[in-house]
């Protein structure tokens, strides 16, 4: 089952996003449990070569880019997974660089599968826990409605930073 969360904070250039679609060791209220994403959880996904997408809102018809084509980068830095998004000059695209100039869309989602044995339930008093360990990353999702509210994304026109089993598991959004 397609997991999805969301954070928010973008930065935009009118031509590229920069953010974080997820931020490690923070915790998110989904409701029936607190979520914390772990260091590494996202390793696999980037070292395997999967062809991960950049979309609007979790909509399959607003693509806005994809590693396998080199419009979107990811890696993992200290704070989490960081991106950077080249704009297509589409129409999402180019709606997309003014609602994030304009700061209607602040954040990010991601949408993943569990690996087996990827995440770790835990009761803590009255709360439940999850930490998610290892997931196989599908997407990122540029939306104003995040789930992790520590996620960003910005607007930038500069050189690429990159240069210099139940209820719980349902459909869940968050972004930083």
């Amino acid at each position: 089952m397609l997991e999805v969360r969301s954070t928010g904070s973008l930065r935009s250039n009118g031509k590229t996003l920069t953010g974080h679609a997820a931020i490690f060791n923070s915790e998110a209220d989904l409701g029936g449990f607190v979520e914390v994403i772990r260091n590494g959880a996202f390793r696999k996904s980037l070292e395997g070569g999967s062809n991960i997408r950049a979309l609007y809102h979790h909509q399959g018809d607003a693509l806005l880019g994809t590693t396998r084509s080199g419009t979107l980068k990811l890696k993992e830095d200290a704070h989490g997974l960081a991106f950077e998004l080249a704009l297509p000059d589409t129409t999402h695209g180019r709606d997309l660089a003014v609602l994030v100039d304009r700061g209607d869309v602040a954040g990010c989602s991601f949408g993943f599968r569990v690996a087996d044995g990827g995440d770790r339930w835990e009761q803590r008093g009255a709360q439940l826990v999850r930490e998610l360990l290892n997931v196989e990353l599908q997407e990122i999702t540029l939306t104003h409605d995040p789930a992790y509210t520590d996620t960003t994304v910005a607007l930038r026109s500069m050189p690429s930073f990159w240069e210099n089993l139940d209820a719980r598991r349902m459909w869940l959004e968050t972004c930083e």
